[in-house]
């Protein structure tokens, strides 16, 4: 096990070794798991995302950033970046494609989805609804503690399920800017913390996306979540679970390790072993579930500093690199 010195209450480590994280299994599957999401991904798709490109805000690591918006479900203009090729006055030919979640701290700017993991690409870093000043939307939160309980009381409102559909939707948007990249099996996802969670609820039944990569992904095993102390929005739905134990009826549909089942595409997993925000059984508990080919890169923690950590930032950076390059040709 990972030790650090911290100040937090409880363990982040919450007592286990690799391999008992390696031993994690997901939750029992509902009977009606793939039909719901498949419905929720065909809706998507029928969506005119109508995506519109803004003037280019910055140019740095040999892309062009500018400002998009676009339609998702239930006619919600998701704001965000698009990241394309710098190159002259003509754009060069883009080779491949991402579509970069963030974490549920939202997103101010493109930021750390730049440099993107592999040359001549394009990306889409949308802003999930209620989350980052460019998707905030009448109703919903913009602070996680509330966002993550926010239509929680049935599957069909809950705002998790309505956030994976604007990575869908993203998508369509992005090969509607660039189509060249439609139907190539050039395009790629990653995500962190809360952008890793809606990865895995994402990649399942989106056949566009070839290859995802997930950083310490919430969301995963979560009859498991509810039992296990945390700094993050886990601490949150534990609460409330408190007071409405029947969430747990609802939750099932959201569980990232549950959906990890279901992904035969490549995945890469960058799980932690210490982490005060993202319980790490949960983590491990998406990667032991994934289907299809998988690879682990095991971090000494997440959502906290400590010595080594640029190290280990560089190192997941080039394993990414390594990853879509191989998957994405």
């Amino acid at each position: 096990m990972t030790s650090f010195v911290h100040d937090f209450p409880f363990d982040p480590a919450h007592g286990r070794t690799l391999d008992e994280l390696l031993a994690v299994p997901a939750p029992p599957v509902p009977d009606d798991f793939a039909d719901f999401w498949r419905a929720r991904y065909a809706a998507a798709r029928e969506v005119a995302t109508e995506p519109e490109l803004g003037p280019v805000e910055e140019e740095r690591d040999g892309v062009r950033i500018h400002g998009v918006t676009y339609t998702s479900v239930g006619g919600v203009r998701i704001g965000g970046w698009v990241a394309l090729p710098a190159g002259g006055a003509a754009r060069e030919p883009v080779r491949h494609g991402f579509v970069i979640g963030h974490g549920y701290g939202g997103r101010q700017e493109a930021g750390p989805g730049v440099p993107l993991p592999l040359p001549s690409s394009a990306a889409i870093l949308p802003c999930v609804r209620g989350m980052g000043t460019r998707a905030l939307v009448d109703g919903i939160p913009d602070v996680s503690a509330g966002h993550v309980l926010h239509g929680i009381e049935s599957r069909d409102t809950y705002v998790i399920g309505d956030c994976v559909a604007d990575l869908w939707c993203a998508a369509s948007a992005l090969e509607e800017l660039v189509p060249e990249l439609a139907g190539t099996g050039r395009l790629g996802y990653h995500g962190e913390s809360f952008g890793g969670g809606l990865g895995a609820l994402a990649l399942p039944w989106d056949e566009r996306i070839a290859a995802g990569q997930l950083t310490v992904p919430t969301f995963g095993n979560h009859p498991l979540r509810l039992t296990l102390p945390c700094a993050g929005s886990g601490e949150a739905v534990r609460g409330y679970h408190r007071e409405h134990p029947e969430v747990v009826d609802v939750l099932r549909y959201f569980d990232a390790a549950t959906a990890a089942g279901f992904v035969a595409r490549p995945t890469l997993v960058a799980a932690a072993l210490f982490d005060p925000s993202v319980p790490p059984p949960g983590q491990f508990a998406v990667y032991n579930a994934l289907a299809g080919e998988r690879e682990l890169l095991v971090l000494p923690a997440g959502h906290f500093e400590y010595e080594g950590l640029a190290e280990d930032v560089a190192g997941l950076v080039e394993a990414r690199r390594a990853f879509f390059g191989k998957w994405l040709g």
